[in-house]
């Protein structure tokens, strides 16, 4: 038996000749790149039919999450970045120190009306 190897090996069925270019339809695309800060360049093709104003100034960068523009020269400034605030922080923000003291009493109550360990008042 000879060992000469398959003429399908890594060809898809039905995909024609190997090497065949002209395989269906293809768009017309346009290539725009976006740098970070840090000098990342990512490239995003767009039909080239495309109105300019759809085409975003602005991508997050996947290589580093900063966000890039077009312009090389000048890319976007990263956004003040906020520190993580808890769910706590957010209440602390809408409550005061006397809001906060009469939920929690109001919250104890309905817990020992619902326990029967109310007191009598």
């Amino acid at each position: 038996m000879a060992s000469g190897g398959s003429a399908i090996r890594g060809s898809r069925v039905g995909a024609g000749p190997m090497g065949e270019q002209d395989r269906g339809f293809h768009a017309e695309r346009v290539a725009v790149s976006y740098w970070d800060a840090l000098g990342n360049e990512t490239v995003r093709h767009f039909a080239a039919n495309l109105p300019a104003e759809e085409i975003p100034e602005t991508i997050d960068s996947p290589s580093s999450g900063l966000p890039a523009g077009r312009d090389k020269e000048n890319p976007p400034l990263v956004a003040k970045m906020e520190p993580y605030k808890t769910h706590l922080a957010y209440v602390k923000e809408r409550r005061t120190e006397e809001e906060a003291e009469q939920l929690l009493d109001e919250a104890l109550q309905q817990l020992r009306v619902r326990r029967g360990t109310a007191a009598a008042e």
